[in-house]
């Protein structure tokens, strides 16, 4: 079935780099208009339209920080004033946290579940405050939800509590017509991914190659590429998905449960 989004005005947060900009790409090219979202790197997001409006496409940047729910709403504002509406939302922004459980802190505590959960939670409702009927939401999760990743405590608590929001946002927002489900990623070659590597690692692997730690947990042996979870999230935006809302989809290379 072929996924198109002619006319649709998609927002991506979190979509400078990495599976965020993965995700603008494959949009993009499926005939959406697209409005990527970052943070602090503009530069990457300039690029990033520069690019895609060299290959015929309609994008543009939007500066704004997810974890201020004014701030995200500013940002949704702004997509309906450029763009005159906004159907379809990927939320993507998020961080990545390592840290033994002696070691975790409040303000880690704060930080991650204020992006990881708040960021996503604000974005889904400033963004369904506009959007018309038949309008899609993809949240990001994570397998990290579901699986035991040495210390990676407060992650996966906030990727499971996306999961769980997608779920339980279901019923409200079908009754403005709109569908909302989310992603789970295994591990995905990414920069942040790469920032964190060392951190991925149980110290009973220390010595291992890496490829041997990956296919010990993974049934294709191998990191995720970013396209192939836009491809993913593609689906989820698209028709294609009509009857499946208050889901979460794995796309992890069949990690091991």
């Amino acid at each position: 079935m072929s996924t198109t989004f002619d006319g649709r005005v998609a927002l991506i947060t979190g979509g400078s780099r990495g599976i965020g900009a993965a995700i603008a790409r494959r949009l993009a090219e499926a005939g959406a208009t697209v409005a990527i979202n970052y943070r602090s790197n503009a530069g990457a997001a300039d690029e990033l339209v520069e690019e895609l409006r060299a290959h015929g496409h309609r994008a543009e940047a939007f500066g704004g920080d997810v974890t201020d729910p004014a701030r995200i709403a500013d940002v949704v504002a702004r997509v309906v004033e450029e763009f005159g509406a906004l159907h379809l939302l990927a939320s993507n922004a998020g961080i990545e946290h390592f840290a033994p459980l002696a070691d975790i802190t409040l303000a880690d505590f704060e930080n991650v579940f204020r992006t990881n959960v708040g960021g996503q939670l604000f974005a889904v409702q400033a963004a369904a405050a506009v959007m018309p009927p038949g309008s899609r939401i993809v949240l990001t999760s994570s397998v990290s939800a579901r699986i035991a990743v040495h210390r990676h405590t407060l992650y996966a608590a906030s990727k499971a509590a996306v999961s769980a929001m997608a779920l339980n946002l279901a019923p409200e927002l079908a009754e403005a017509g709109i569908a909302i489900n989310a992603v789970a990623p295994g591990g995905t070659a990414t920069d942040m991914a790469a920032e964190n590597g060392a951190d991925y690692v149980h110290p009973a692997l220390a010595g291992v190659e890496p490829q041997q730690v990956t296919r010990s947990m993974n049934a294709l042996g191998r990191l995720a590429r970013p396209d192939e979870i836009a491809d993913a999230v593609a689906f989820l935006l698209s028709q294609n998905a009509s009857y499946i809302t208050g889901s979460t989809l794995d796309v992890a290379g069949g990690w091991m449960r």
